[in-house]
Protein backbone atom coordinates (compact mmCIF):
# COMPACT_ATOMS: atom_id res chain seq x y z
CA UNK A 1 0.00 0.00 0.00
CA UNK A 2 1.49 3.13 -0.93
CA UNK A 3 2.10 5.55 2.09
CA UNK A 4 -0.64 8.61 2.52
CA UNK A 5 0.65 12.22 1.52
CA UNK A 6 0.48 14.27 4.45
CA UNK A 7 -0.73 17.30 1.99
CA UNK A 8 -3.67 15.44 1.81
CA UNK A 9 -6.29 12.95 0.15
CA UNK A 10 -5.00 10.10 1.50
CA UNK A 11 -6.80 8.26 3.78
CA UNK A 12 -4.44 5.69 4.75
CA UNK A 13 -0.34 6.07 5.49
CA UNK A 14 2.74 3.64 6.33
CA UNK A 15 6.33 3.99 5.85
CA UNK A 16 8.50 6.98 5.94
CA UNK A 17 9.55 10.23 3.53
CA UNK A 18 13.01 11.03 1.87
CA UNK A 19 13.56 14.35 1.02
CA UNK A 20 12.95 13.57 -2.56
CA UNK A 21 9.42 12.40 -2.03
CA UNK A 22 10.58 8.70 -2.73
CA UNK A 23 9.20 6.42 -0.16
CA UNK A 24 11.42 4.47 2.09
CA UNK A 25 11.14 1.53 4.29
CA UNK A 26 8.86 1.33 7.18
CA UNK A 27 9.51 2.85 9.83
CA UNK A 28 9.46 1.31 14.00
CA UNK A 29 8.71 3.93 15.08
CA UNK A 30 5.61 4.69 17.19
CA UNK A 31 3.70 7.88 17.22
CA UNK A 32 2.60 8.17 13.47
CA UNK A 33 -1.41 6.06 13.35
CA UNK A 34 -2.80 5.16 10.72
CA UNK A 35 -5.71 7.56 9.13
CA UNK A 36 -9.03 6.33 9.42
CA UNK A 37 -11.67 6.62 6.80
CA UNK A 38 -13.88 9.76 7.27
CA UNK A 39 -17.26 7.82 6.86
CA UNK A 40 -16.30 5.29 9.52
CA UNK A 41 -15.31 8.50 11.79
CA UNK A 42 -19.07 10.07 11.87
CA UNK A 43 -21.54 9.16 14.20
CA UNK A 44 -24.70 9.64 12.42
CA UNK A 45 -27.77 10.30 14.53
CA UNK A 46 -31.51 9.34 13.25
CA UNK A 47 -32.32 12.88 12.99
CA UNK A 48 -29.74 13.81 10.42
CA UNK A 49 -30.01 11.05 8.24
CA UNK A 50 -33.87 11.78 8.36
CA UNK A 51 -33.14 15.28 7.02
CA UNK A 52 -30.86 13.70 4.66
CA UNK A 53 -33.18 12.01 3.29
CA UNK A 54 -35.85 14.43 3.30
CA UNK A 55 -33.43 17.24 1.60
CA UNK A 56 -32.49 14.55 -1.59
CA UNK A 57 -28.72 14.88 -0.51
CA UNK A 58 -28.14 12.64 -3.66
CA UNK A 59 -29.04 15.66 -6.10
CA UNK A 60 -27.62 18.13 -4.29
CA UNK A 61 -25.56 20.78 -5.98
CA UNK A 62 -22.53 22.83 -5.45
CA UNK A 63 -24.71 25.96 -5.04
CA UNK A 64 -26.63 24.47 -1.81
CA UNK A 65 -23.16 24.10 -0.04
CA UNK A 66 -22.86 26.48 3.02
CA UNK A 67 -19.03 27.50 3.24
CA UNK A 68 -19.84 29.49 6.40
CA UNK A 69 -21.16 32.54 4.48
CA UNK A 70 -18.24 32.71 1.93
CA UNK A 71 -19.74 33.87 -1.64
CA UNK A 72 -19.16 31.80 -4.25
CA UNK A 73 -20.17 30.97 -7.60
CA UNK A 74 -19.99 27.40 -9.08
CA UNK A 75 -19.53 27.25 -13.00
CA UNK A 76 -20.84 23.54 -13.88
CA UNK A 77 -19.00 21.88 -17.10
CA UNK A 78 -19.22 18.04 -18.15
CA UNK A 79 -17.66 16.77 -15.38
CA UNK A 80 -18.87 18.97 -12.45
CA UNK A 81 -18.33 22.48 -10.79
CA UNK A 82 -15.95 24.53 -11.19
CA UNK A 83 -14.92 26.75 -7.86
CA UNK A 84 -14.84 30.69 -8.30
CA UNK A 85 -13.83 32.85 -5.38
CA UNK A 86 -14.34 36.48 -5.84
CA UNK A 87 -11.32 37.43 -2.63
CA UNK A 88 -8.15 35.26 -3.41
CA UNK A 89 -5.13 35.43 -1.38
CA UNK A 90 -2.72 37.41 -3.77
CA UNK A 91 -0.82 34.63 -6.35
CA UNK A 92 -3.63 32.02 -6.21
CA UNK A 93 -4.00 31.07 -9.48
CA UNK A 94 -7.02 29.98 -11.04
CA UNK A 95 -6.95 28.05 -14.24
CA UNK A 96 -10.00 27.01 -16.14
CA UNK A 97 -7.61 24.32 -18.95
CA UNK A 98 -6.07 21.72 -18.44
CA UNK A 99 -3.64 20.80 -20.88
CA UNK A 100 -1.28 17.19 -20.97
CA UNK A 101 2.15 16.50 -23.47
CA UNK A 102 5.62 15.74 -22.36
CA UNK A 103 8.91 17.48 -22.33
CA UNK A 104 11.85 16.80 -24.36
CA UNK A 105 12.98 13.98 -21.78
CA UNK A 106 9.28 12.16 -22.36
CA UNK A 107 8.19 12.92 -18.63
CA UNK A 108 4.54 13.90 -18.46
CA UNK A 109 3.23 17.62 -18.31
CA UNK A 110 0.28 19.26 -17.38
CA UNK A 111 0.08 22.62 -17.93
CA UNK A 112 3.44 24.37 -17.26
CA UNK A 113 4.19 21.71 -14.65
CA UNK A 114 6.63 18.34 -15.40
CA UNK A 115 6.02 15.32 -13.52
CA UNK A 116 8.48 13.80 -11.13
CA UNK A 117 7.58 11.35 -9.02
CA UNK A 118 4.28 10.10 -6.69
CA UNK A 119 4.51 11.04 -3.14
CA UNK A 120 1.36 9.67 -1.99
CA UNK A 121 -2.06 8.29 -2.81
CA UNK A 122 -5.43 7.94 -0.86
CA UNK A 123 -9.11 7.01 -2.26
CA UNK A 124 -10.19 10.22 -3.63
CA UNK A 125 -7.19 11.07 -5.60
CA UNK A 126 -3.46 11.26 -5.64
CA UNK A 127 -0.04 13.57 -4.61
CA UNK A 128 2.51 13.94 -7.40
CA UNK A 129 6.14 15.76 -7.28
CA UNK A 130 6.00 18.35 -10.47
CA UNK A 131 8.64 20.64 -11.32
CA UNK A 132 7.28 23.99 -13.02
CA UNK A 133 8.89 25.28 -15.94
CA UNK A 134 8.46 28.85 -15.61
CA UNK A 135 10.05 29.06 -12.47
CA UNK A 136 11.60 25.95 -11.89
CA UNK A 137 10.32 25.31 -8.43
CA UNK A 138 8.73 22.13 -6.83
CA UNK A 139 5.41 21.86 -5.76
CA UNK A 140 3.07 19.41 -4.65
CA UNK A 141 0.02 18.82 -6.84
CA UNK A 142 -2.90 17.13 -5.26
CA UNK A 143 -4.63 15.08 -8.23
CA UNK A 144 -8.73 14.65 -7.49
CA UNK A 145 -11.21 13.05 -9.62
CA UNK A 146 -14.32 15.07 -9.76
CA UNK A 147 -16.70 12.59 -10.64
CA UNK A 148 -15.91 10.06 -7.57
CA UNK A 149 -16.05 12.58 -5.39
CA UNK A 150 -19.71 13.98 -6.36
CA UNK A 151 -20.48 9.81 -5.61
CA UNK A 152 -18.68 9.80 -2.62
CA UNK A 153 -20.70 10.82 0.74
CA UNK A 154 -18.77 11.62 3.49
CA UNK A 155 -21.85 12.33 5.92
CA UNK A 156 -25.31 12.28 5.37
CA UNK A 157 -25.36 15.68 3.71
CA UNK A 158 -22.29 15.94 1.83
CA UNK A 159 -20.41 14.53 -0.36
CA UNK A 160 -16.30 14.91 -1.10
CA UNK A 161 -16.84 17.61 -3.63
CA UNK A 162 -17.82 19.77 -0.99
CA UNK A 163 -15.19 18.73 1.61
CA UNK A 164 -12.59 19.70 -1.35
CA UNK A 165 -14.60 22.95 -2.35
CA UNK A 166 -14.79 23.86 1.20
CA UNK A 167 -10.55 23.41 1.52
CA UNK A 168 -10.02 25.17 -1.59
CA UNK A 169 -11.92 28.06 -0.93
CA UNK A 170 -10.07 28.02 3.22
CA UNK A 171 -6.51 27.50 1.54
CA UNK A 172 -7.07 30.62 -0.72
CA UNK A 173 -7.92 32.72 2.64
CA UNK A 174 -4.15 31.72 4.26
CA UNK A 175 -1.03 32.80 4.11
CA UNK A 176 1.35 32.23 6.80
CA UNK A 177 4.87 31.17 7.43
CA UNK A 178 3.33 28.04 9.07
CA UNK A 179 0.90 26.61 6.95
CA UNK A 180 0.97 25.66 3.40
CA UNK A 181 0.42 27.95 0.54
CA UNK A 182 -2.34 26.76 -1.81
CA UNK A 183 -0.61 28.48 -5.56
CA UNK A 184 -3.12 27.69 -8.07
CA UNK A 185 -6.15 25.76 -8.89
CA UNK A 186 -6.48 24.13 -11.97
CA UNK A 187 -10.05 23.01 -12.81
CA UNK A 188 -11.16 22.60 -16.80
CA UNK A 189 -14.88 21.96 -17.10
CA UNK A 190 -14.38 19.17 -19.89
CA UNK A 191 -11.95 17.52 -17.29
CA UNK A 192 -12.18 14.49 -14.85
CA UNK A 193 -9.76 16.44 -13.02
CA UNK A 194 -9.10 18.72 -10.34
CA UNK A 195 -5.23 19.93 -9.40
CA UNK A 196 -4.38 21.64 -6.25
CA UNK A 197 -0.98 23.09 -6.83
CA UNK A 198 0.39 23.76 -2.85
CA UNK A 199 4.19 24.44 -1.27
CA UNK A 200 6.59 21.65 -1.45
CA UNK A 201 8.48 21.04 2.28
CA UNK A 202 10.90 19.06 0.97
CA UNK A 203 12.15 18.29 4.74
CA UNK A 204 11.37 14.94 6.70
CA UNK A 205 8.35 14.29 9.52
CA UNK A 206 8.76 15.66 12.45
CA UNK A 207 9.28 11.92 13.72
CA UNK A 208 11.84 11.13 11.52
CA UNK A 209 15.80 11.90 12.36
CA UNK A 210 16.16 13.36 15.83
CA UNK A 211 15.18 11.68 19.57
CA UNK A 212 15.11 8.86 20.82
CA UNK A 213 12.35 6.10 19.34
CA UNK A 214 8.84 7.16 19.23
CA UNK A 215 9.79 10.80 20.41
CA UNK A 216 12.09 13.43 19.01
CA UNK A 217 12.99 15.12 22.75
CA UNK A 218 11.84 17.72 24.21
CA UNK A 219 14.47 20.26 22.71
CA UNK A 220 13.40 19.21 19.57
CA UNK A 221 9.64 19.50 20.56
CA UNK A 222 9.85 22.44 21.95
CA UNK A 223 11.05 24.40 18.92
CA UNK A 224 8.65 22.27 16.39
CA UNK A 225 5.68 23.03 18.46
CA UNK A 226 6.27 26.65 18.95
CA UNK A 227 6.15 26.96 14.67
CA UNK A 228 2.69 24.95 15.41
CA UNK A 229 0.72 27.08 18.26
CA UNK A 230 2.00 30.48 15.79
CA UNK A 231 0.21 28.75 12.76
CA UNK A 232 -3.24 27.25 14.75
CA UNK A 233 -3.51 30.70 16.81
CA UNK A 234 -2.97 32.21 13.01
CA UNK A 235 -6.03 29.65 11.60
CA UNK A 236 -8.18 30.63 14.79
CA UNK A 237 -8.01 34.31 14.97
CA UNK A 238 -9.11 34.00 11.42
CA UNK A 239 -11.89 32.03 12.00
CA UNK A 240 -10.51 28.13 10.53
CA UNK A 241 -10.74 25.18 12.54
CA UNK A 242 -8.31 23.08 11.08
CA UNK A 243 -10.28 19.49 12.27
CA UNK A 244 -7.24 16.84 12.08
CA UNK A 245 -3.96 18.35 14.06
CA UNK A 246 -1.95 16.00 14.46
CA UNK A 247 2.35 14.97 13.63
CA UNK A 248 1.00 13.62 10.01
CA UNK A 249 -0.10 17.15 9.31
CA UNK A 250 3.32 18.63 10.16
CA UNK A 251 5.62 18.79 7.79
CA UNK A 252 9.67 20.24 8.24
CA UNK A 253 10.61 22.76 5.26
CA UNK A 254 13.79 23.22 4.08
CA UNK A 255 14.73 25.99 6.48
CA UNK A 256 13.73 23.68 9.25
CA UNK A 257 9.81 25.58 10.17
CA UNK A 258 6.83 23.74 10.38
CA UNK A 259 4.28 24.00 8.04
CA UNK A 260 0.37 22.65 8.68
CA UNK A 261 -0.92 20.78 6.39
CA UNK A 262 -4.15 19.23 5.05
CA UNK A 263 -7.11 21.11 5.52
CA UNK A 264 -10.07 18.92 4.33
CA UNK A 265 -11.54 18.42 7.84
CA UNK A 266 -11.22 22.16 8.30
CA UNK A 267 -14.48 24.79 8.68
CA UNK A 268 -14.68 28.22 8.99
CA UNK A 269 -17.13 29.68 11.31
CA UNK A 270 -18.70 33.75 11.92
CA UNK A 271 -17.28 35.78 15.18
CA UNK A 272 -17.42 33.45 18.15
CA UNK A 273 -19.50 31.02 17.02
CA UNK A 274 -17.37 28.43 16.25
CA UNK A 275 -19.94 25.20 17.42
CA UNK A 276 -19.57 22.08 14.79
CA UNK A 277 -21.32 18.74 14.76
CA UNK A 278 -19.27 16.47 12.60
CA UNK A 279 -17.17 14.23 13.93
CA UNK A 280 -13.18 15.62 13.34
CA UNK A 281 -10.12 14.29 12.00
CA UNK A 282 -8.50 10.89 13.63
CA UNK A 283 -9.99 8.76 16.89
CA UNK A 284 -6.82 8.97 19.13
CA UNK A 285 -6.58 13.11 18.40
CA UNK A 286 -10.30 13.30 19.02
CA UNK A 287 -11.43 15.72 22.10
CA UNK A 288 -13.54 14.29 24.80
CA UNK A 289 -16.75 16.45 23.89
CA UNK A 290 -16.65 14.93 20.13
CA UNK A 291 -16.84 11.53 21.36
CA UNK A 292 -20.94 11.89 22.42
CA UNK A 293 -21.73 13.32 18.76
CA UNK A 294 -23.41 16.38 20.47
CA UNK A 295 -22.20 20.02 19.10
CA UNK A 296 -18.20 21.02 20.31
CA UNK A 297 -16.30 23.79 20.08
CA UNK A 298 -13.61 23.73 17.11
CA UNK A 299 -11.74 25.76 18.10
CA UNK A 300 -11.08 23.54 21.43
CA UNK A 301 -11.07 20.38 19.71
CA UNK A 302 -7.99 21.57 17.56
CA UNK A 303 -6.12 22.02 21.23
CA UNK A 304 -7.12 19.00 22.67
CA UNK A 305 -5.53 17.70 19.27
CA UNK A 306 -2.50 19.90 19.54
CA UNK A 307 -2.41 18.64 23.60
CA UNK A 308 -2.04 14.99 21.84
CA UNK A 309 0.46 15.86 19.35
CA UNK A 310 2.43 17.34 21.62
CA UNK A 311 2.28 14.39 24.10
CA UNK A 312 3.46 12.19 20.87
CA UNK A 313 6.48 13.82 20.22
CA UNK A 314 7.56 14.34 23.36
CA UNK A 315 6.45 10.98 25.41
CA UNK A 316 6.36 8.68 22.01
CA UNK A 317 3.05 7.35 22.70
CA UNK A 318 -0.46 8.15 22.58
CA UNK A 319 -2.51 9.59 25.75
CA UNK A 320 -5.43 7.53 25.32
CA UNK A 321 -5.41 4.32 23.18
CA UNK A 322 -7.49 1.59 22.69
CA UNK A 323 -7.62 -1.50 20.63
CA UNK A 324 -11.52 -0.59 19.01
CA UNK A 325 -13.28 2.73 18.13
CA UNK A 326 -15.40 2.47 21.11
CA UNK A 327 -12.35 1.74 23.74
CA UNK A 328 -10.13 4.48 22.22
CA UNK A 329 -13.85 6.79 22.75
CA UNK A 330 -13.92 5.17 26.23
CA UNK A 331 -10.69 6.23 27.68
CA UNK A 332 -10.57 9.52 25.83
CA UNK A 333 -13.68 10.15 27.95
CA UNK A 334 -13.12 8.39 31.22
CA UNK A 335 -9.50 7.89 32.03
CA UNK A 336 -7.45 10.19 33.31
CA UNK A 337 -4.54 11.25 31.82
CA UNK A 338 -0.81 9.63 32.52
CA UNK A 339 2.06 11.66 33.32
CA UNK A 340 5.26 9.93 33.80
CA UNK A 341 7.24 10.61 36.83
CA UNK A 342 9.94 12.60 36.32
CA UNK A 343 8.75 14.82 33.54
CA UNK A 344 9.32 18.67 33.65
CA UNK A 345 6.97 20.14 35.84
CA UNK A 346 6.35 23.00 32.85
CA UNK A 347 5.65 20.58 30.45
CA UNK A 348 3.13 18.17 32.83
CA UNK A 349 0.94 22.00 33.41
CA UNK A 350 0.90 22.08 29.66
CA UNK A 351 -0.22 18.99 29.05
CA UNK A 352 -2.86 18.89 31.91
CA UNK A 353 -4.00 22.31 30.07
CA UNK A 354 -4.08 21.43 27.07
CA UNK A 355 -5.45 17.22 28.01
CA UNK A 356 -8.12 19.37 30.08
CA UNK A 357 -11.60 17.16 29.75
CA UNK A 358 -13.71 20.03 30.52
CA UNK A 359 -13.76 22.26 27.14
CA UNK A 360 -14.44 25.29 29.43
CA UNK A 361 -11.38 24.97 31.48
CA UNK A 362 -9.46 23.77 27.98
CA UNK A 363 -6.17 26.14 27.83
CA UNK A 364 -6.65 28.60 25.09
CA UNK A 365 -4.25 29.06 22.18
CA UNK A 366 -3.44 32.79 23.80
CA UNK A 367 -2.26 31.24 27.01
CA UNK A 368 -0.48 28.37 25.43
CA UNK A 369 1.61 30.88 23.04
CA UNK A 370 3.04 32.43 26.42
CA UNK A 371 2.95 29.26 28.58
CA UNK A 372 6.53 28.95 30.44
CA UNK A 373 7.46 25.55 29.09
CA UNK A 374 6.97 26.70 25.42
CA UNK A 375 8.92 30.01 26.32
CA UNK A 376 12.29 28.98 27.71
CA UNK A 377 14.86 29.96 25.71
CA UNK A 378 13.23 31.32 23.04
CA UNK A 379 10.61 34.16 24.67
CA UNK A 380 7.27 34.34 23.71
CA UNK A 381 5.37 32.91 20.60
CA UNK A 382 5.19 35.82 18.30
CA UNK A 383 2.10 35.62 15.94
CA UNK A 384 2.93 37.29 13.07
CA UNK A 385 0.59 39.93 11.91
CA UNK A 386 -0.25 38.65 9.02
CA UNK A 387 -4.37 38.41 7.57
CA UNK A 388 -6.03 36.12 5.39
CA UNK A 389 -7.02 37.75 2.27
CA UNK A 390 -11.27 38.52 2.98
Amino acid sequence: MDKQCTYCCGLFWFGNKSSAGRDTKSSSKPGIVKRISKEHLLSFTAEENDKATKNGVESQTPAQINLYSLPYKANVGSHGPVLVLPFLRAGVKETRHEFQSNDSDGSKMVNEYVQKCKIGTGSTGKVVLYQSKKDEKLYAIKILHKPRLTKLRVSPTETAMMDVLREIAIMKRLDHPNVVKLYEVIDDPESERLYMVMEYAEGNWIFEGSGPPGGIGEAVAREYFRDVVAGLSYLHNHNVVHGDIKPENLLISGDGSIKICDFGCSRMFEGENDELRRSPGTPVYTAPECCSGSHYSGRTADIWALGCTLYCMVMGRYPFLGDTFPSVFEKIVKQPLFIPEGTDPDLADLLRGLLCKDPRKRMPVEAVATHPWLSRGFGQVQAPSYKAAY
